[in-house]
C-alpha cells in the first residue's frame, strides 16, 4: 500500500469517526427540539441553531469521508456506488446501506432548502428520514470496517446508540403522559362548577338599594 493510500484509509476512517459523532449528536438536538427541550445556558432557539450548524458539520465531514473512500486505490468505490445502493463491486451491502443514508441525507437537505415552497407538513414528514439515516448509517460503518467492533471505537458506537434510545425513551414517555387539548378542554369545563345565583355585582346592588 503506497503512503498516499495508507494517508487516505486514515482520512477515511476518521472521518466516518467524526461524521458517527456529530450525526449522533445531531439527532439528539433533534430530538431535544421537536420536544421543547433546551441545554444548560441556551435557550428554546439556542438548541434549534445549535441543531442546525451540527447538521451541517455533519454533512460536511460525510462529504470528504465519501471523497476520500473514492480517492483511495486500494479499493474501488465509484462515485455511483457512493448514491446508488448496492452496486459497489467492494463490499456492495455495507456499502449499499451507506448509499442509502447518503440519499435519506440529500433528501432532508434538499427539502430543507425549499421549504417554504412545499410546506411545513410535507418537510417535517420528509425530515422525519433523518431519524432513519442514522441507525442505516451506523450499520453500515460497523458492516463496512472493523474499527468499531472492538475497542474505544466498540464503546463509542454503543454509548451512542444508547444515548439515542434513551431519548427516544424519553421523548415517547412525555408524550404519553401529556394530555391531549382535545381531551383537555372537555375535562376542564366538566370540572367546572357551574355558577348559582346571580353574579356578585347584582347582589351588591340589591344590598345598596335596600
Amino acid at each position: 500500500m503506497h503512503s498516499s493510500s495508507i494517508a487516505l484509509w486514515y482520512a477515511s476512517r476518521a472521518t466516518g469517526i467524526v461524521c458517527l459523532v456529530l450525526t449522533t449528536t445531531a439527532v439528539l438536538l433533534g430530538l431535544l427540539v421537536s420536544r421543547q427541550g433546551r441545554l444548560p445556558g441556551l435557550p428554546r432557539f439556542g438548541v434549534v441553531h445549535l441543531h442546525r450548524y451540527v447538521s451541517l458539520l455533519a454533512v460536511g465531514f460525510v462529504v470528504v469521508h465519501i471523497l476520500t473512500a473514492i480517492v483511495d486505490s486500494y479499493v474501488s468505490i465509484s462515485v455511483a456506488a457512493a448514491v446508488i445502493p448496492f452496486v459497489s463491486a467492494y463490499k456492495p451491502f455495507w456499502l449499499g446501506l451507506g448509499a442509502v443514508s447518503i440519499d435519506l441525507m440529500a433528501a432532508v437537505i434538499v427539502t430543507s432548502l425549499i421549504r417554504g415552497r412545499i410546506g411545513r407538513k410535507t418537510w417535517r414528514a420528509v425530515h422525519w428520514l433523518a431519524y432513519a439515516a442514522w441507525p442505516i448509517a451506523v450499520a453500515h460503518s460497523i458492516g463496512s470496517g472493523p474499527d468499531l467492533r472492538s475497542g474505544p471505537l466498540l464503546g463509542l458506537t454503543a454509548g451512542s446508540a444508547l444515548a439515542v434510545l434513551a431519548l427516544i425513551g424519553w421523548r415517547v414517555a412525555g408524550s404519553l403522559r401529556a394530555t391531549p387539548r382535545a381531551e383537555l378542554v372537555p375535562t376542564m369545563l366538566a370540572t367546572r362548577e357551574p355558577p348559582t345565583g346571580r353574579p356578585a355585582r347584582y347582589e351588591r346592588i340589591e344590598t345598596a338599594r335596600r
